[in-house]
Parts: C-alpha cells; sequence; structure tokens
C-alpha cells in the first residue's frame, strides 16, 4: 500500500492552506508545544531521529533546548520508552537542568528516565549491577582524591620509595591520566611508567588496582574504565545495554576523553549476534595502544608487541582498520574464520560544538569531534549557527577569530539581533592601570543603571585577579569569584599572611597556631594542646606560652627542638623588620621558614600556580609603606563577604565561564606570552596554540551585549615586571568590528598625579553603600583623624585620609613610595605594640604560687617535690622521672 504521503492524486489543485485561516490554525493547534519556537535548523536537529547525527552547536545557539527537545520528541512519537534512552552529561548541573525542562515538557514521564545523567553516574550504576564481574561487590566505595592519596602514600612506603621525592599526589595524577585515556595497568606504555618512583610507575598502578579490590573500593576513574573492561571481556553484558539502549545522546562532545569516547563507541554499536567475536564489534583503533584488546592477548598484525610506539590520537586520515567502520583487520592468530563486517551503528546523537573545545588539559580530545564522521559513515551533520545571544559584531569579531584554526569542522555564528557596540581593544601602561580603567567602566556602567550581576572579567590566569580585587575594594564594588576561593582566601595565600600577622603581632594566636606545624615540623595535635592548656591557664598569648615551654621539659626533645627554631626565627624575622623593607622580609620569610620550598618539591597540578600565587603577594605589598599598613589592608578584603545573591561583579578564569553569559564582559591580559599562554606554546605547539584561540572564541561570545578586551605594554609575570607586546588574537581580529579606545586608568607618566585622578582622590565622605565592618571601621578612622589630627589618628593605627589606602593615584612624579604614595599608613616602622606589651609584661614578671619544698603532681611525670623557683618555672625533683623544670600552670599541690 502506498504511503500516504506518496499519494499523488490527479486532477488536484496544488493548495496550501491560508496564512491565519481555519486550516493554518488548526495546524498549529496540532504541532506539539515543544517544537513551537524551534528555528529550521533547530527542527531538523529534533526531528531526525535515525542514524547517527552529530549537532554542531555554536556558543548561544540553544544547544540545551535541542536536546531536551529531542527526547520530548522520541518519546511523544513512540519509538521509544523513557527507560530505552541514554543520556549523557557532563556535570550533575546540565543533568539536573535538563530533568527540569523535561519534566516542565512531559510531566511525570521523566521520572521513568533512569540513564539520563553524567558519564561516571551511569557508569557507576552498570558497574553496581555487574560488581561481581568486576572482582567487586555492589555496595562497593567510590574513593575521593584524598583517600586516594592517602592510599598511594601506603603503597609507596610499603615499596620503600621517598614520598617526598615521588609525591604521592603526583602518582595520583598520572593514574587518573591514564585511565582517562583507558589504559589498564598492563597497557601503559614503558616510557610513560619510567617517570614516576625509577620506572616502578606501572607497577604502583597494578597494585593500587589490586588494593582497590581488595578494599572493595573504586576511584573516580574505575567507573568507566571497569566498565570497559565488563563490555571487553563480557561480550553477553554489551549486548544486554545494546539492545536496551535504542537511542544514545551525548552533550558537549567536544570535551570527551578517550574513555569516554570508548565507552560511548561500544554502546553505540548494534548489538551483534549472539557467539559472534568481540572483534567484529570493536575493531582496534590507533589512538591508545589497544585498550580494547584483552590483557595477555597477542598483538594485532602491524603492531610491534611491548615495544610499539603509541600512535598519535586520531590521525588526520583514518588508515585501515582504525575506523570502527573500516575494513575489517585481518584474523587474529588463532581464529580460523574471516570476521563478519560490523553491524551499522544506532540511532546516536551528539552535540557539541569543536570550537569550544578548552579542557585539553585535563584528557579532552577535540579529534573525537572532529573525526564524528569518519567512526560513524553516513553521518547527517546539523550546524546551529543562529546565536540567541550576542550582536552582530561580537558575533564577526568571534566568527574571524576562530576561523584562523585549521582543526575544525567549520561554522559561521550569525545573529537577527542589531550589530549593537563595536568589540573595544584598550591598551594600558601596566596591569594596575588596566585594573583601574575597568573599575572606571564597571561604575560608569553602574551608574547609568547596569546590574552588577551582568557584568564579569574574564582573566586567563588566576594571579591576574588580584589586583582587581584590591581595586574593588578601594572602590567598594561587591564582587565574586566564580570557580575558585579569592585571591586572599587560597590556602598558600593565608599561610604566607599568619607568619607575617605573628610577625607584626606576637599575640596573635590565631595566625600562630596555622603556621605552627607548616611545613610539617613534627608539632602534632597533642603539643597545640599543650600549647593551649598553658596558655588558657596562665592568660597569655601561644607564642609566649610556646617560649615558656622551650625551656622546660614538657616537650619530647624534637617537638622541643622544632619549636625552639621557629621562636628563634620569629625573633630575627622581628629584628630584621626595623632594617628590611617588609616586601624584602616577606621573601626572607618564606624562604627560611621552608615553606616556598614545601610547594617547590610538591609535583602536584596545582604547586606552580601556588608558588605564583605567593610571588604576586610579593609583589602586591609594594603599594604599602610598612607591614602593618598592608595587614590592616588585607583586614579591608577579608571583612567583604557578600552573598551569593548580592549584586556583584563576576570575577573568573576563561576556562570558569565556559557555558555562562553576560551583557558586559571584559578580557583583560591580552598580552604574548599570558594569552596565548607562553607554557601551553611550548608544552604543545599548535595544537596549543589552535586551544588557546578557541578559549578566546568562548571568552568573546560569552557577552551580550559590550565586549571589552585589554592589553598592558607593562606586566609583572612570574615575579619579573616584563615589557609585552600585544596578542596575536588581537590582530586576527576584523578591524571593521572593533573599536579602539583610549585607557580610563590614566597614564603612567602624563602629570604630577603620576597615574591621573580617581574619584576617590576628591571625596569628602566614603558615599558608597559598602558596608562591611572593615569599610565602617575605615569612617570611624577617617572621622577621628579629622578631630583628632594626625597624630592622633595615627597613634591607634587608623587611616589618614590625606593617605588614603582607598586612593589608587600616585602623588608623587618620580614614582618613589613615600608618604604621598597612597598607602595611607605613617612611616612608622613598628605598629603599636600597646596589648602585646601589656600581655608580654603580665607572662615575663608573674611569681608563681609555689614555693620550694612544696609537694606536687605532674600529669606525666607523677609526684614529686619543687626544689628550685624562676618566675612561673618551677624544677621539680620527680620520685620517678628525676629532676625536670616545668612550668608551673602544669602541677598541682599534692
Amino acid at each position: 500500500m502506498t504511503e500516504p504521503n506518496k499519494l499523488t492524486p490527479q486532477g488536484v489543485p496544488d493548495h496550501q492552506p491560508a496564512a491565519g485561516g481555519i486550516a493554518a490554525r488548526a495546524r498549529a493547534a496540532a504541532t506539539p508545544q515543544y517544537l513551537a519556537g524551534l528555528n529550521p535548523e533547530q527542527r531538523e536537529a529534533v526531528e531526525t531521529l535515525d542514524g547517527p547525527v552529530l549537532v554542531l552547536a555554536g556558543a548561544g545557539t540553544g544547544k540545551t533546548r535541542v536536546l531536551t527537545c529531542r527526547i520530548a520528541h522520541i518519546l511523544s512519537v513512540g519509538r521509544a520508552r523513557p527507560g530505552e534512552i541514554l543520556s549523557v552529561t557532563f556535570t550533575n548541573k546540565a543533568a539536573r537542568e535538563m530533568k527540569l525542562r523535561l519534566g516542565q515538557m512531559l510531566g511525570q514521564a521523566i521520572e521513568g528516565m533512569p540513564w539520563l545523567g553524567t558519564f561516571h553516574s551511569i557508569g557507576g550504576r552498570i558497574l553496581r549491577s555487574h560488581a561481581e564481574l568486576a572482582q567487586l561487590k555492589s555496595n562497593f566505595t567510590v574513593l575521593d582524591v584524598d583517600d586516594q592519596v592517602r592510599l598511594l602514600k601506603q603503597l609507596l612506603q610499603a615499596d620503600n620509595i621517598d614520598d617526598k621525592r615521588w609525591p604521592a599526589r603526583m602518582l595520583a595524577g598520572l593514574i587518573d591520566g591514564w585511565k582517562n585515556r583507558g589504559l589498564t595497568p598492563s597497557q601503559v606504555p614503558p616510557g610513560e611508567a619510567a617517570v614516576f618512583g625509577n620506572g616502578r610507575g606501572g607497577k604502583l598502578y597494578a597494585l593500587y588496582q589490586e588494593r582497590l579490590k581488595i578494599l572493595n573500593a573504586a576511584d573516580f576513574g574505575d567507573l568507566l574504565l571497569e566498565n570497559i573492561r565488563l563490555f571487553r571481556e563480557h561480550p553477553d553484558v554489551l549486548r544486554q545495554y545494546q539492545n536496551r539502549f535504542k537511542f544514545i545522546l551525548v552533550d558537549e562532545y567536544q570535551d570527551t576523553n578517550v574513555a569516554q569516547y570508548l565507552w560511548l563507541r561500544l554502546l553505540s554499536q548494534a548489538p551483534s549476534k549472539p557467539g559472534a567475536p568481540l572483534s567484529s564489534i570493536i575493531p582496534g583503533h590507533a589512538s591508545f595502544p589497544s585498550p580494547l584488546v584483552g590483557e595477555g592477548a597477542e598483538p594485532r598484525s602491524g603492531e610491534a608487541g611491548e615495544g610499539r610506539r603509541e600512535a598519535p590520537l586520531h590521525e588526520e586520515a583514518p588508515s585501515p582498520g582504525v575506523s570502527f567502520h573500516s575494513p575489517p583487520p585481518s584474523p587474529t592468530r588463532g581464529e580460523g574464520k574471516e570476521v563478519t563486517p560490523p553491524s551499522p551503528p544506532k540511532n546516536i546523537c551528539c552535540v557539541g560544538d569543536d570550537d569550544q573545545s578548552i579542557y585539553g588539559w585535563r584528557g579532552a580530545e577535540v579529534d573525537n569531534i572532529l573525526r564524528f564522521d569518519h567512526d560513524f559513515p553516513g553521518a547527517k551533520v546539523i550546524r546551529l549557527e543562529r546565536n540567541y545571544r550576542s550582536t552582530g559584531h561580537i558575533l564577526a569579531a568571534a566568527s574571524h577569530l576562530i576561523a584562523h584554526n585549521e582543526g575544525r569542522l567549520g561554522k559561521t555564528l550569525r545573529t537577527e539581533d542589531v550589530d549593537g557596540e563595536k568589540v573595544t581593544v584598550t591598551g594600558s601602561w601596566d596591569s594596575e592601570e588596566e585594573a583601574r580603567a575597568i573599575g572606571e567602566e564597571i561604575e560608569e556602567l553602574q551608574r547609568a543603571g547596569h546590574k552588577l550581576n551582568d557584568i564579569a572579567i574574564l582573566v586567563r590566569a588566576s594571579f591576574q585577579m588580584r589586583e582587581f580585587e584590591d581595586r574593588f575594594v578601594t572602590l567598594g564594588l561587591p564582587y565574586r569569584v566564580i570557580g575558585g576561593p579569592r585571591f586572599y582566601e587560597r590556602a598558600e595565600i593565608r599561610d604566607a599572611l599568619a607568619y607575617l600577622r605573628v610577625i607584626n603581632s606576637p599575640a596573635d594566636d590565631l595566625a600562630f597556631e596555622r603556621i605552627v606545624n607548616v611545613p610539617k615540623r613534627g608539632l602534632g595535635d597533642a603539643t597545640v594542646q599543650m600549647l593551649h592548656d598553658h596558655a588558657r591557664k596562665r592568660r597569655i598569648p601561644l607564642s609566649e606560652a610556646a617560649r615558656a615551654m622551650v625551656e622546660t621539659d614538657e616537650l619530647k626533645p624534637k617537638a622541643r627542638g622544632s619549636l625552639r627554631d621557629l621562636i628563634i626565627s620569629f625573633d630575627r624575622w622581628r629584628a630584621q623588620r626595623e632594617v628590611t623593607s617588609h616586601t624584602d622580609l616577606a621573601e626572607i620569610v618564606l624562604d627560611e621558614s621552608g615553606y616556598t620550598e614545601m610547594w617547590q618539591k610538591d609535583r602536584s597540578a596545582d604547586a606552580a600556580g601556588r608558588l605564583e600565587n605567593l610571588k604576586e603577594l610579593v609583589r602586591s605589598m609594594e603599594e604599602f609603606e610598612n607591614l602593618q599598613g598592608f595587614l590592616e589592608h588585607i583586614s579591608l578584603v577579608m571583612d567583604r563577604d557578600g552573598g551569593a545573591e548580592d549584586d556583584a561583579v563576576s570575577l573568573m578564569t576563561l576556562h570558569s565561564a565556559k557555558g555562562l553569559e553576560f551583557d558586559n564582559v571584559f578580557l583583560p591580559g591580552w598580552e604574548e606570552g599570558l594569552f596565548p599562554s607562553q607554557r601551553t606554546l611550548d608544552e604543545q605547539g599548535r595544537a596549543g596554540l589552535e586551544e588557546e584561540r578557541r578559549l578566546a572564541h568562548v571568552g568573546l561570545t560569552r557577552a551580550r551585549r559590550r565586549a571589552k578586551l585589554y592589553f598592558a605594554t607593562n606586566r609583572r609575570i612570574h615575579g619579573t615586571w616584563s615589557t609585552t607586546i600585544p596578542s596575536r588574537f588581537l590582530d586576527e581580529l576584523p578591524a571593521p568590528n572593533v573599536e579602539i579606545t583610549e585607557s580610563k586608568g590614566g597614564s603612567g607618566w602624563g602629570g604630577s598625579s603620576g597615574y591621573g585622578p580617581s574619584r576617590f582622590d576628591n571625596v569628602e565622605s566614603f558615599g558608597s553603600s559598602y558596608s562591611t565592618p572593615g569599610w565602617q571601621r575605615a569612617q570611624a578612622n577617617r572621622a577621628r583623624n579629622q578631630n583628632g589630627g594626625r597624630g592622633g589618628g595615627q597613634a591607634g593605627g587608623g587611616f589618614n585620609e590625606s593617605q588614603s589606602p582607598f586612593s589608587g593615584s600616585r602623588s608623587d612624579a618620580s614614582g618613589s613610595r613615600g608618604d604621598a604614595h597612597g598607602s595611607g599608613f605613617p612611616r612608622n616602622k613598628r605598629g603599636p605594640m600597646t596589648i602585646e606589651g601589656e600581655l608580654i609584661a603580665k607572662s615575663t614578671g608573674t611569681t608563681s604560687e609555689f614555693s620550694l619544698s612544696d609537694r606536687v603532681f605532674h600529669q606525666k611525670f607523677g609526684y614529686g617535690q619543687v626544689v628550685k623557683v624562676d618566675g612561673n618555672k618551677l624544677t621539680i625533683a620527680f620520685e620517678k622521672a628525676g629532676e625536670k623544670k616545668v612550668v608551673d600552670s602544669f602541677v598541682e599541690r599534692a
């Protein structure tokens, strides 16, 4: 029988319902609601259900809507039940958003979709269902990173490997990388295994996996790696899931790593007949050292066995035997017949954007999306190029920039919106002027009625944030850091500040306790508790309690020696404070305390960034006259703690910005060496440059209305001032869509004020709604200074308005850091010592309540008799421990 849409009645005139007529309105009413409002490309992506489909969805083109509408369409037309659809995302947030949208479209149907989630959550569910096949129990534990590192430390100790030279965290990173590439211990190339523990990396990986089985545990990488092993070694299990899933949908396909790629490729093949060899479904792939070959299996023809060279991930063109749909490889030895060609793939739809692949540093392979049509011959590629986010000039600039990449499938974003404002490019003298200029522009936008929530600053490296944070505190602009802690809240910065706080104020117990055993000095919790007990009984600071206890026998010799060395160091640093600049002092402290060395020896991925942050901290101190002034400024920064719901500027790295959008986006630091990153170029060459360009494309397309690029002529990188040149990406922007503007942050050379005026230079009061405790203290101190004169106010450590720490200008043309510099703090090298002096006097002048010959009891040494009294220190002849010197607060009368 002829299908209805193939009927061609004779003599019937071609007729279309009149626009707005009854027939047209009835037809519209019959159209499902989820299809309403889709543009032609989106609708094609939703309604193309058969065979492999790649949806190239550019930034702001509505990919999430396409994914959810596609699922709704599959269910509505009855092509599959909810439990027969596999939909994988990269984050729990994306999975929740998709479930929420589907719930609004379909109601309760979403409750029956157990296979909508992240790669690892679905992989974990499959693994629990077949745990016994992976030598686990169904209630296995998934270890977090800390547990993983702790277990690896045990293995290193058992193998007599120095954990300081070969840190467990470094090995954890290597193992995670191997698992992301689908490599089991026997498949790790010998050259890679040799980079850890003098060639023992592969052996330790195997021991680690064995230990996980004994503990009935798996780590994050195992949730997919064990799935791949399961599917490879048990084809019947693989067929079960291939039969179950009639449709597979994948979000952010450009960010998949090798393990995720393998997992998807296995599930996306049509089920083979029972008894068919697995090689008919899974031919070899040259992207990795044969992760699909069973352990102990002979190498396929053309492979060199153990000494084979690892092929690059996804060559330019597939060679025979590489693609899943290439001609089948020659039969392996031992097989007496030719393998059958693989069956056609099932209905798989991958949504992604090759121009937004920016996570290569954590294992993502952009080649996965670039060779989709090779992996799935006959795949339909649908391009979503109609952008609903940005204006014409922004899209034109972003499209022209990314067109310089060679490794891309190609698409051009367009919009039906107005052209809007051109992308602006602004040069500044240095990074400080850059921060001032952006601060001024944000204030102008705020005065024009723009919400701060609609403004973002996207930086290439986290160390760039510090100057913006300081500037925002100066201006009273609320801000939030997305994707990580604020600069002064980072662990390494708080540690360094704790050292400086103890130097400045010996009575700062919180700071002293934080660093007393950082880096490790053998001063554990028991020692700290003894210090607390003595300090509390004598009502003295911890540092004075430590000074007293190092002269007694309360502590073990090793702990006593470490504590004595620390006290001597603090005394030496306080003496150097009188003759050394506070910036040099900070470097000396970080060096002599061993704190810098601690991070230099740390081989974790973030150690280099922490060292850069420490250099940036020292560099930030140059703006202040002395240590006291710098620490006062930090108190203002730390006091500012707005909630997530407050109106605030968003500050983040470009990597953290993916998926977000703002009306106004500021992009500072577009200079060679910083963006593109010189480290990335050195390590990855052209591939690294193309990923950096994709990162620039992502940054531009975060902007809805305004995109503003900045570069500085001078910037301090790696602790050294350098003259920089503008980024090559700026020359790759289209001239008709770009406007060159002048910096609003002032000039570094013009005028007697050095950097030009700021709106805070002439204000008579703090006219801001910034009402944190630190800001209120600044107002109170300013009022006292005005009423009591310069001397009275400064004696209390307050601010002087003529030297306000909230002024960003320099008052001396030479740029010298004198009183007029703007740090705002007096030239006294020593801060007020009233409180500390009083406490120290009390502690040193105390006379013990015990007398000679008193019988006493000590918790550790037992009973004894006082034979000597020296202030609050007693020499006691103990009945069993002999003669010991102790602090009187640790004994009681017997």
